[in-house]
């Protein structure tokens, strides 16, 4: 149950949080973004059994390689796209949250 509310708050808690708390002015379209980051799921459609719940996510899928990590830091280190790249990143998060209950068996 634990890992349940740390995985899906990560998910959809946070980045509504941080949406409200640091971009004001523009909150209803950030929290949208942010929420959007969700679609980097889509590459586990590629992946057979498509969900596993004691698979890790980080490093199996591409959206969730190491390299597209990178590409999420860049993205989130241009202002242009910074809001793009955070989304990713709280995603990442949150999947690395869920692979650490994995590991320890919570």
């Amino acid at each position: 149950m634990v890992r349940f509310v740390a995985h899906y708050g990560i998910h959809f808690i946070v980045p509504i949080f941080i949406a409200f708390y640091f971009y004001k002015e523009n909150r209803f379209w950030v929290s949208i973004i942010l929420l959007l980051g969700i679609f980097i799921d889509l590459d586990h459609l590629l992946a057979n059994p498509m969900f596993d719940p004691n698979r890790c996510s980080i490093n199996f899928h591409p959206l969730h390689s190491y390299w597209a990590i990178v590409v999420y830091i860049i993205l989130f280190i241009l202002k242009k796209t910074r809001v793009i790249g955070l989304a990713l990143l709280l995603h990442i998060l949150a999947d690395t949250v869920d692979c650490l209950f994995i590991r320890s068996e919570f």
